[in-house]
């Protein structure tokens, strides 16, 4: 089996629930085709580069997929067909990077570095 890495861009007036589900739903479409799923990334509403089907900002999503070809074009006719998604990338890769995303490792230090209301009460005995 291949390894890709699949990225979908999901319209901006869906739920991230519904965006979610259709995670789960590739997952499931994977699976039947007998491959696996080893990581999805939900990474939020963001803005897009450009408008696409008049909508500026969409639902992104990564997946880590272990799957025969035939299994990855089946998802990809599926995605063509949904009215959901404005767009979606396969790329073949050699190994699979099970490690944060640069995008979510980058949320997760930002949110590290965000100062908290305590950090700026007054300290005991001081001002």
């Amino acid at each position: 089996m291949a390894l890709y890495e699949h990225v979908v861009i999901s319209r901006q007036d869906i739920s991230p629930q519904q965006a979610e589900a259709l995670n789960d739903t590739l997952k499931g479409l994977i699976e039947t085709g007998g491959g696996s799923v080893a990581k999805i990334e939900y990474w939020g509403l963001r803005n897009l580069t450009y408008r696409i089907k008049k909508n500026r900002k969409g639902h992104y999503s990564l997946l880590a997929i272990d799957a025969p070809a035939d299994a990855v074009k089946e998802m990809e006719r599926q995605l063509s067909i949904n009215e959901d998604v404005l767009r979606y990338l396969t790329v073949r890769v050699e190994e699979l990077d099970l490690e944060l995303s640069p995008i979510l490792a980058r949320r997760d230090r930002d949110r590290e570095r965000e100062p908290r209301r305590d950090d700026f009460a007054p300290k005991e005995g001081g001002f």
